[in-house]
């Protein structure tokens, strides 16, 4: 199966359904909702052919499914793909939440006067744009796609969102993106000048390490820059509430479960491995910025008026305890880390859906809209209660050992972080439990009763879109091995940078025209 050009077919699957979305006209909105949504469909079969092929022992190739096309010779720029286990849960998530975000925006888009099949063509465009990030082992092709996102993302926000500053958010998160990305392309074009002109990643990361210096500290800011800006981490995180806040509710679970994930994922494949010294230098500060991230975020979150604005500041303090969970250097901590960046995806995703289920019926995202909602919303009111519940990492469900490895990994190695970070877990519980408490229970707001829509409980397509989140949530929780097996080669071989070791790279089938 490592002979098939798997990793191609992702990436150009839903770029080319963007292109046939697109052409699609505008009063056929229905055959442009069925051909994406048949699209994500191939997408997810194919992420399931790389699932199942993955080899997932310890001695496996850092990197499978590996494929080269030569681009520009002279530059060493090549279309190479490659997926370790850390990226595969992220490509299966991106897989996944793409088709659930499409149906929960089924119904939404009928009161936009905007365009339905632009719509899904930007959703389609933006999820090959993710998938080629995951995927890419070329610096500079990495490069290209993590400022591509940024295109069909600022139309989702601008065009489709909500609320008199959705143009305000859209320009702020294109800004603070396209500067952060800014600051790596000048990394990137130092890096090439130094390692000879060399962009493809197996062969930096196998060759002799950069010498400790100034040199490999710049080139680690203009990298790190960029990825905390995407993440975020506290103090580049002012984007994201905006964002989050005026994004369709199906998009802003796309950007926060998955997009975000691209600033950590990129942390651990590119920071780590080639620039490990500088990686341990700023590795108290980054340290410091998350767990401030996790209270701040916390406490901000608390006093928040706007359903959608507190979920985005819930994903600030989650990306705190990833922060911590990276920069902990343990096997444990990285392992946890990257389990909360699939887990959150899922938790969050639920939630902002959930959010949008709510948003669509009231016709308003604010909380003092609403109270007493369950009790004619009893169905969604759970679904409601579980997805906060698992956001808050609730035991039993997926977040609660991503969260546990990471402070147990975190304690051995720093124990006041690891009881600061724990404070963010008290903190999670009064917010998401008042947020809860001030929508569904207590008296019913009368100006409920006027809305019709607050009548009606979770519709057929409201159930089904939710039912795989909600089963994986709970899987995962009580069976996280699964996971563990797949992400915890490529942490150990990330984790052998700092302690001064280079992970063999063995030659793995894949396709190539070089």
């Amino acid at each position: 199966m490592n002979e098939l050009p798997l990793l191609s077919a992702l990436v150009a699957v839903p770029l080319i359904g963007a292109v046939v979305v697109a052409s699609i006209k505008r009063e056929n909105a229905g055959a442009a909702k069925w051909t994406a949504l048949a699209v994500s469909g191939l997408v997810a079969v194919l992420t399931a052919l790389v699932a199942f092929g993955f080899d997932y022992s310890a001695g496996a190739p850092w990197l499978q499914f590996t494929e080269s096309y030569t681009w520009i010779e002279a530059w060493d720029l090549s279309l190479s793909w490659g997926v370790d286990g850390i990226a595969l849960l992220l490509v299966a998530l991106t897989a996944g939440l793409t088709p659930i975000a499409m149906l929960a925006a089924w119904r939404d888009l009928d009161a936009v006067k905007r365009s339905v099949p632009a719509f899904f063509a930007l959703i389609l465009a933006l999820q090959a744009a993710m998938l080629a990030t995951f995927l890419a082992s070329n610096v500079l092709l990495f490069y290209f796609f993590f400022e591509a996102m940024l295109v069909p993302m600022y139309f989702l926000i601008g065009s489709y969102g909500t609320g008199p500053k959705k143009q305000y958010a859209a320009v702020k998160f294109f800004l603070y993106s396209l500067v952060g990305g800014l600051f790596m392309l000048v990394a990137v074009i130092g890096l090439w000048v130094h390692s000879g002109g060399v962009f493809d990643w197996q062969t930096l990361v196998a060759a002799e390490p950069m010498e400790a210096g100034s040199l490999q500290n710049w080139l680690f800011l203009g990298f790190f820059i960029a990825f905390a800006i995407k993440a975020p981490f506290f103090p580049f995180h002012t984007w994201l509430p905006d964002a989050g806040g005026a994004a369709p509710a199906a998009v802003a679970a796309l950007l926060v479960g998955v997009m975000d994930k691209i600033g950590t994922f990129a942390i651990l494949r590119y920071c780590i491995p080639l620039f490990p010294d500088a990686t341990q230098t700023f590795a108290p500060w980054v340290i410091g910025m998350s767990v401030i991230g996790v209270l701040y975020a916390a406490f901000v979150a608390i006093g928040q008026t706007d359903l959608k604005r507190l979920v985005a500041y819930t994903s600030i303090a989650h990306f705190g305890f990833i922060g911590i969970g990276i920069f902990a250097f343990t096997q444990a901590s990285a392992t946890g880390a990257v389990l909360y960046m699939f887990n959150h995806g899922l938790a969050t995703g639920l939630l902002f859906i959930v959010v949008g289920f709510l948003a669509i019926r009231r016709g308003s995202a604010q909380i003092a809209d609403y109270g007493g909602a369950a009790k004619t919303l009893p169905l969604l009111a759970g679904i409601f209660l579980f997805a906060g519940l698992a956001s808050l990492s609730l035991p039993g469900t997926a977040p609660f050992i991503s969260e546990f490895l990471v402070l147990f990994g975190a304690f051995s190695e720093n124990e006041p972080v690891a009881v600061l970070a724990a404070l963010g877990i008290i903190l999670a519980a009064a917010y998401v439990l008042w947020m809860y408490q001030r929508t569904m229970q207590g008296d019913r707001n009368p100006a409920l009763d006027e809305v019709p829509a607050m009548k009606r409980d979770l519709t057929l397509r409201e159930k089904v879109l939710v039912a795989p989140l909600v089963i994986a949530i709970l899987g995962f929780g009580f069976y996280p091995q699964p996971l563990i097996d797949a992400v915890e080669p490529a942490v150990d071989n990330t984790l052998l940078f700092i302690s001064g070791e280079q992970a063999e790279l063995p030659a793995a089938e894949g396709v190539s025209n070089e």
